[in-house]
């Protein structure tokens, strides 16, 4: 295990080396390795010459220098990319925050019970110095107006001491240049909902006389920031998520509508294909047992981190078009959901037998699918879809595969009206968040009312079990209200 400790510098001449020496120095608990990552962003002091030679005398630490000066944020994103322990904390190179605090920040990590911990100064420790009150006003304002906007509870949300599980820490984009960075990060651990711990730790605070950097501009930066990261969901770096799929994830009243349509057709012990970002796992919960799988290997961690901070998943690495991935599960599920998936696939026909053989006999699988083949578009295109279904298509597919379909149905009649002016009339890649976010919160009206329109769903939902012994009848099986019902790939997962 590594810590990957990221040191921003920038004209720290007389504190870098140090700072270094104390980061070094310090005693991690459980064996801990840490490496130091260390960018000079553009020093023109002669801090550069001290750090050169510091990376050339040891070797924990990886030097990287910035041409010029490009801010905390940018220095930060360039550490990241090189780093290379299991958790990461940031480290300012002043003197103003003891490194010696790093095993207690560490430990809620370490324990499992944290994606984030930051280190707060306002939660009291055995020293603090006294300094600046309006500056000390400022962090208050800031740190309020950001809980305001996040639903947090945070007591400084300003600290420089953060530290994260870094596979969740990749995850994040970081647009920040500056010292925006800190609110940034704040909005998005808040829209992900990751588990944010707080630990008090000691602050020696520098005066301006004695180089401390940020300013009331800085203060003002912050500000934006914040109102930008309450309307902006850019919370997954495009290298984890194309950006489609996290506005689809947030649609968090599209996916329950899902959710609660698919629910009544799910047993006890139930798989999860194409789990993705988790936008639907937790509102299938409880069961007796619950896996969450995808085929990426990004998805996976996310749905790790899920199941972390929710009990009863389990996850899991498959591809549903690999028989061997479904080897372990076989005759120990009584259900397999798959919701906007079996479209991409490339034989789904293959797809459905595994389904089948790993099912136990009476067993259901309830595929959610695009409907109506004359909607294709390039919104389908965009969202990788090789195929729309029509129901004879997708009855045939499974009947084909040994099973036996219970029933179909339409969901989200009106989602298809929006689906033929995007993608079909207007030819668009992709549905504007403004959209998205508009139909989402109308959901409590489109659900109510979906049954009264005459054309077909934007999707399709069929039911199929594998045949076996006779069943008891389930009373819970039959086909949803139209208030429980229906909901399109369009906003779902």
């Amino acid at each position: 295990m590594k810590l990957s400790v990221l040191i921003p510098v920038y004209n720290e001449r007389y504190l870098a080396e140090k700072l270094i020496r104390k980061v070094l120095s310090v005693r991690l608990p459980d064996g801990l390795e840490k490496e130091l990552i260390v960018v000079d962003d553009g020093s023109t002091d002669g801090t550069r010459a001290i750090l050169e030679r510091l990376a050339a005398e040891i070797p924990q630490i990886r030097y990287i220098p910035h041409a010029r000066n490009q801010g905390k944020g940018a220095a930060i994103r360039t550490a990241i990319a090189a780093a290379t322990g299991d958790f990461t904390i940031f480290q300012d190179a002043d003197l103003e925050y003891d490194p010696d605090d790093y095993p207690r920040i560490l430990e809620p990590l370490l324990s499992g019970q944290a994606d984030v911990v930051y280190g707060s100064r306002f939660l009291g420790s055995e020293r603090q110095r006294v300094l600046y009150f309006w500056h000390s006003l400022g962090n208050h304002f800031l740190t309020l107006l950001s809980n305001i906007f996040t639903d947090l509870n945070l007591t400084d949300m300003e600290t420089c001491y953060k530290a994260f599980r870094t596979e969740v820490l990749r995850s994040i984009p970081i647009r920040s240049q500056c010292f925006g960075i800190e609110p940034e990060i704040t909005a998005k651990v808040a829209k992900r909902g990751l588990r944010l711990y707080e630990v008090p730790i000691r602050y020696d605070g520098r005066t301006y006389l004695e180089g401390k950097k940020i300013t009331w501009r800085d203060g003002v930066r912050a500000l934006r920031v914040i109102l930008t990261y309450r309307l902006i969901d850019d919370i997954y770096d495009e290298k984890t998520a194309p950006e489609y799929l996290t506005d689809l994830s947030r649609a968090h009243r599209v996916n329950r509508w899902t959710a609660d349509a698919l629910r009544p057709f799910l047993g006890e012990r139930v798989l999860e294909i194409g789990a993705g970002l988790g936008a639907m796992t937790g509102m299938l919960l409880p069961r007796e047992r619950f896996v969450a799988s995808d085929a990426k290997e990004a998805y996976v961690a996310i749905l790790k981190s899920l199941a972390l901070r929710r009990s009863g998943i389990e996850v899991a690495r498959i591809d549903p078009e690999q028989t061997a991935d479904f080897e372990q599960y076989t005759g120990k599920l009584d259900s397999i959901v798959y919701v906007s998936g079996l479209e991409n696939t490339a034989d789904p026909g293959a797809v459905l037998k595994n389904f089948f053989d790993a099912l136990e006999p009476n067993g259901r699988a309830t595929i959610l699918v695009p409907q109506g083949p004359w909607l294709f578009s390039p919104l389908d295109k965009t969202l990788g879809h090789r195929r729309r279904f029509g129901e004879k298509e997708l009855a045939a597919a499974l009947e084909h595969a040994g099973f036996r379909v219970e029933q179909t149905f339409d969901f989200n009649r009106i989602g298809a009206l929006g689906w033929l002016l995007n993608g079909v009339l207007l030819r668009r890649e992709k549905m504007a968040k403004i959209q998205l976010k508009a139909f989402d919160s109308l959901v409590w009206l489109f659900r109510r009312i979906d049954w009264l329109w005459p054309w077909p769903g934007l999707d399709l939902v069929a039911v199929a079990r594998k045949p076996g012994p006779a069943a008891a009848p389930d009373e819970s099986a039959a086909i949803p209200s139209a208030g429980a019902s229906g909901v399109g790939h369009a906003a779902g997962t």
